[in-house]
């Protein structure tokens, strides 16, 4: 399994990370200790969550997700052995939100704390913060990364145009650069990525991290019908799919997995880490069993002939 770069940024990480949304929602404390042990345990180290993770929960406040993930460092002492990834930006409350100097200066201190850590190794805008300059934001992000705070910083859910004017303007006045886009990508949905933003990734060496990459556990094979979006929380975003097209993908994940004796969820997965320029995709889960079926991608390597079926199989 070889590591890849985020970016520019000198930063090494295996080609999967762990998505941290679910701490605090569909597991508790104590089994996302279990779970993160594991992952760690399994050779992995790249964690992704954010600082609004999980305030959709009724009860939550925001911050849950990174309260856990702070815990479970101090208790294993195991700060040295992750890669960390928050976010910044999302709505936490009355005028907590946007990338304005003040509120970042603000909010890396609260994640800070709730990571109990003196450092964040990938500190991403979490939207684009339209009301606020990029000269303002990533000058911001310049002087973090200075004081040690921060190792290199990201954008999620930019669209081409504005990822552009945002290099641009870093390379103009000498700012620190987004290393890292997290952009929507599954074998589903493919076309907002592969159209505009892949291009541009690939030309400027941007670390490419995934999210949705099991398309809302949709590609796990788990939902194969409207009666089986009861079985979890996140069955209500999947309905989307079950049309012919994701009944076709489905059949292609099945055949594939077969052919390597895996699962569905690892074929899914490996094909997203086989794409140029891809630096990591992110999946989460709430059980080991889950965690193992979808981190044993990184050691399934795909032939070209399983990428084309599925390729075809998912065209758009």
């Amino acid at each position: 399994m070889n590591k890849r770069e985020l970016g520019q940024s000198g930063i090494m990480v295996s080609p999967f990370c762990f998505g941290g949304n679910v701490f605090g929602w569909t597991v508790d404390e104590k089994q996302s200790f279990g779970l993160l042990d594991a992952f760690i345990d399994s050779g992995l180290e790249f964690i992704d969550t954010a600082d609004v993770y999980s305030k959709w929960v009724p009860g939550n406040k925001g911050g849950e997700s990174e309260t856990i993930i702070g815990n479970w460092l101090k208790i294993s002492g195991k700060r040295d052995k992750v890669i960390i990834a928050t976010k910044v930006g999302k709505p936490m409350g009355e005028g907590k939100q946007g990338l304005s100097r003040a509120y970042i200066t603000k909010a890396v201190e609260d994640s800070l704390k709730r990571l109990q850590t003196n450092y964040i190794d990938l500190y991403q805008s979490h939207d684009d913060d339209k009301s606020t300059l990029f000269e303002e934001t990533l000058a911001t992000y310049t002087d973090l990364i200075k004081q040690g705070k921060v190792r290199a910083v990201g954008a999620s859910n930019y669209n081409a145009t504005r990822l552009k004017e945002a290099l641009e303007i870093s390379k103009t006045n000498g700012l620190a650069r987004y290393e890292t886009l997290q952009p929507e990508y599954n074998l589903y949905d493919r076309e907002g990525y592969e159209k505009d933003l892949e291009p541009l990734c690939v030309e400027n060496n941007i670390g490419v991290i995934t999210f949705y990459s099991l398309a809302s556990g949709f590609l796990s094979g788990k939902y194969r019908s409207e009666a089986d979006l009861s079985k979890s929380a996140r069955g209500g975003g999947v309905k989307k799919y079950l049309n012919p097209r994701g009944f076709k993908i489905l059949a292609a994940l099945d055949e594939v997995a077969a052919q390597y004796k895996t699962t569905p969820s690892s074929v899914a997965i490996a094909w997203v880490i086989a794409r140029p320029g891809i630096t990591a995709p992110i999946a989460s889960a709430t059980s080991i069993k889950q965690l193992h079926d979808t981190t044993q991608a990184v050691h399934l390597n795909l032939s070209a002939e399983a990428i084309t079926l599925l390729d075809e199989a998912s065209g758009y």
